[in-house]
């Protein structure tokens, strides 16, 4: 009997959870879908101003544009249990990586890297944070997180995704 690797699963990382982890949370969901994969796919903050919150105004309307439904997700902070729950966890910038490190404990084989490091040409960039800017700043963000998830999912999920 042979044993099946486990499936990626996925947790976006940023400030309050509201803005860059909801966006790429939604990408990553559109990208496992094409690719006809049940995937746990879930986002969160390293701080905990918005626990409960439904993502940014902007942000909902951002993915509404984009064929998406942000009014399904929810606020929550990083916890010890998701370093053992997530296989990748990923930082929206350089901030959220330093805390997810101290963060993670020492048995977690979870792999922690920043969101843009996927895509080429952009390592160690950050997501910009568009909380304190225009609408226009979300257009942005969702540019950043819609391309660091198809980077991510070719790298992860096309070997995973059952040929037609």
């Amino acid at each position: 009997m042979t044993h099946s690797p486990q499936l990626p699963s996925f947790l976006f990382v940023c400030t309050g959870n509201i803005c860059r982890s909801p966006l790429a949370d939604l990408a990553m969901r559109r990208e496992a879908e094409k690719r006809g994969l049940a995937l746990d796919i879930d986002s969160a903050g390293t701080g905990d101003w918005h626990i409960g919150d439904l993502p940014d105004p902007r942000a909902r309307e951002t993915a509404r544009r984009h064929g998406l439904n942000a009014s399904i997700l929810r606020a929550r902070q990083v916890t010890k249990n998701d370093f053992d729950r997530f296989t990748h966890i990923i930082a929206l910038d350089r901030s959220h990586l330093k805390a997810l490190k101290r963060l993670k404990p020492a048995h977690s084989q979870a792999e922690i890297f920043l969101l843009l490091d996927e895509v080429e040409g952009r390592r160690g960039e950050d997501v910009v944070d568009p909380y304190f800017g225009s609408a226009e700043g979300f257009e942005t963000t969702w540019h950043d997180v819609e391309a660091g998830c198809r980077a991510l999912a070719h790298r992860l999920l096309d070997p995973l995704t059952p040929s037609k």
